[in-house]
């Protein structure tokens, strides 16, 4: 059997070096470059006819902007409005890389939000560009949101690091929820087709019962893949409200 492992493996496919810094185009990238462009691809040929009567994918299209669009109202409110773009960019980015790394592309498959280096890149973003709207908006005001309005001034000392603490983990749990779902999905996808094809290399009956739960795993792998780009944009809204409304 394969080692499940292996999968989350960086190739080089372009070896480039400079200054002696690694800066190879790798399968990582080519997956993201692909989920850029598949991205593009899709929400431009699917709104391009504008039908008033929309098609299959032009149906789609409006789907995920709409419930984008849903899910910033509800969680930040008609100020939310403004950063649209950057939350429904967010959550395709996320969502195509979760499902790609789900097809067995050639050469380049790779599931590239299974690498925490790349889930906390995202995070942090999120994380600096909350902050810094936080502050643009409220001033130095923005840190009352350390102490919970209302509360007495003698427990400053507790909750204040409490708090503080909390906010500084949001780009790790942020990062690590995402990253852990994807890898541990892979490493069980992996595990059963290995399973399937040692178990139908010697029996073919009982390969099928293995086939029928990978085939079950699989459709529950792509639920988690949409899953995990739901909870990624939907906790990336509540930063934004918080830094917008605060308490």
């Amino acid at each position: 059997m394969a080692n499940p492992i292996e999968q989350f493996k960086i190739l080089p496919l372009v070896p480039l070096k400079v200054a002696g810094v690694d800066i190879s185009f790798t399968n990582s990238a080519a997956m993201m470059v692909l989920a850029v462009c598949l991205s593009t691809l899709f929400l431009t040929l699917s709104v391009r006819s504008r039908a008033l009567v929309p098609g299959r994918w032009q149906s789609l299209a409006e789907i995920f902007y709409e419930f984008i669009a849903g899910m910033l109202r509800d969680n930040v409110g008609s100020e939310g409005r403004r950063y649209f773009p950057f939350i429904f960019t967010l959550f395709m980015f996320v969502l195509f890389g979760n499902v790609l790394g789900l097809l067995p592309i050639p050469a380049i498959g790779f599931t590239y939000t299974s690498h925490i280096i790349v889930t906390f890149a995202l995070a942090a973003v999120v994380f600096v560009g909350v902050t810094l709207i936080g502050f643009w908006r409220h001033g130095f005001h923005f840190l009352r949101m350390f102490f919970p309005e209302g509360a007495p001034l003698v427990t400053a000392v507790v909750l204040v690091p409490i708090e503080i603490i909390s906010y500084l983990s949001r780009p790790i749990s942020l990062s690590v929820r995402l990253f852990a779902n994807m890898t541990a999905g892979h490493i069980i996808l992996k595990i059963l087709g290995g399973f399937v094809v040692t178990l139908g290399s010697m029996y073919i009956l009982p390969g099928v019962l293995p086939f029928a739960f990978l085939s079950a795993v699989t459709v529950l792998e792509i639920g988690i893949a949409l899953l995990q780009a739901y909870v990624f944009t939907v906790l990336t809204c509540i930063y934004l409200h918080d830094a917008i409304h605060m308490h």
